[in-house]
């Protein structure tokens, strides 16, 4: 199948995006008899390099997912992260363990995305990345019709448990020259996923020009 590539603006790709979360999410809500089931959660993924910026589309999201009548409840990755002991143990510039060892998924999976379905609440966020200190956050209800929109980078085949994965995708010399000096220890964990997630998103968005994504079909 050959690929295509549909220039947007960025008014419409969030809703383009939007109307895909919303029609793929469609099969999941009905009951055994076919009949529509509005209040079955759907937990959608926006992945991207930090410079692609992903938690900007996630918030932009929000308010058409609302005006369908879907309920939004925003959650970050970097708010899940394994304590920083764990994932620096090889040290601070390992990339291997960036990509493979710094997402705290089983909690990420268990007070968020399985919590969501079985028990219609979520844990907004567990762990500062920044101080390493657990937030003390509370539960909250998730209403029903919730989307749960979660963002964050190397997120994709980690394991977590979403049912929609959308992907802002670079080419490989736009993240070189993205990724400050400071952080080009990074590179082989981002070269690396780029392989391993091929074929895998459900949406890739194309974000070379930050003003001028295209969305990528086939």
């Amino acid at each position: 199948m050959s690929t295509r590539i549909e220039p947007v603006s960025a008014a419409l790709l969030v809703e383009r995006v939007a109307g895909f979360v919303l029609a793929r999410a469609e099969p999941w809500a009905r009951t055994p008899a076919g009949q529509p089931q509005d209040d079955v959660p759907v937990r959608l993924l926006v992945d991207g390099h930090p410079s692609t910026d992903p938690g900007r589309l996630a918030d932009a999201l929000v308010v058409p997912f609302e005006a369908a009548g879907r309920p939004a409840a925003r959650v970050r990755v970097g708010d899940f992260l394994r304590p920083r002991s764990l994932r620096l143990e090889h040290g601070r510039e390992d990339s291997d363990s960036l990509l493979d060892d710094w997402i705290d998924v089983g909690a990420l999976n268990r007070e968020v995305l399985t919590r969501v379905v079985d028990r219609r609440e979520y844990l907004p966020s567990l762990r500062d990345p920044d101080t390493d200190r657990a937030t003390r956050a509370g539960y909250r209800d998730a209403a029903p019709g919730t989307v749960v929109v979660l963002d964050g980078a190397l997120t994709i085949g980690r394991g977590l448990a979403v049912d929609i994965a959308v992907h802002l995708a670079l080419k490989p010399a736009t993240l070189r020259r993205r990724t400050p000096p400071g952080e080009a220890w990074a590179l082989p964990a981002y070269e690396r996923y780029a392989r391993e997630i091929e074929g895998v998103p459900d949406l890739v968005v194309r974000v070379d020009h930050p003003d001028h994504p295209a969305l990528q079909h086939g």
